[in-house]
């Protein structure tokens, strides 16, 4: 097995106006993980929970300091479709990868990106709502029809089909045409 390595890098950037920094995992070849931040080994489940804690993480490879952290990003989502209840339907699945090489590639990244977004403000704000709620009226809630589910999620698909449509008017502007 292979010696510690150093102690924490002092290379770490700051990540964002707030002055958070960015958190260092380093990959070695023996495929461990060394968080740099509390000199420790730790496990990819580790990593998925500094993740969903909203660290800041860059995780690099410990010899060429290439940047691996999609990489491990994509690792901890193979596994967390793996097992459990996907995320993904198959379908959802080959309509993303038929738009790999295609023409609207990016596109597809930045709109999925945006929705993601999207519906991540309507949860936050939906908790913030609901905070005087006790367990028993969402309970009731989540039972019945429910008119205000019903438009919240309406609100997110009318959202997300002006975000579409900003896109590609922005596409089109790009290549100089006209809708």
């Amino acid at each position: 097995m292979s010696s510690k390595p150093k102690s924490p890098s002092t290379s770490e950037a700051p990540h964002n106006a707030a002055n958070a920094t960015v958190r260092t995992i380093k990959k070695y070849p023996n495929r461990r993980l060394y968080d740099t931040h509390t000199s420790s080994y730790i496990t990819l489940h580790e990593v998925k929970d500094m993740v969903v804690a909203g660290a800041a993480l860059q995780v690099v490879d410990a010899k060429t300091n290439e940047d691996l952290t999609r990489s491990i990003f994509l690792q901890i989502i193979l596994e967390e479709e793996s097992g459990g209840v996907p995320m993904f339907s198959e379908a959802a699945l080959v309509n993303i990868i038929r738009f790999y090489g295609h023409s609207m590639q990016g596109f597809m990244g930045s709109y999925l990106e945006k929705n993601v977004q999207a519906f991540l403000d309507i949860q936050q704000h939906m908790s913030e709502q609901s905070k005087q709620l006790t367990p028993e009226i969402w309970t009731q809630m989540m039972s019945q029809p429910n008119p205000f589910l019903k438009n919240v999620m309406g609100n997110y698909t009318e959202q997300s089909q002006q975000m579409l449509k900003q896109m590609q008017d922005q596409m089109f502007q790009a290549m100089g045409l006209k809708r």
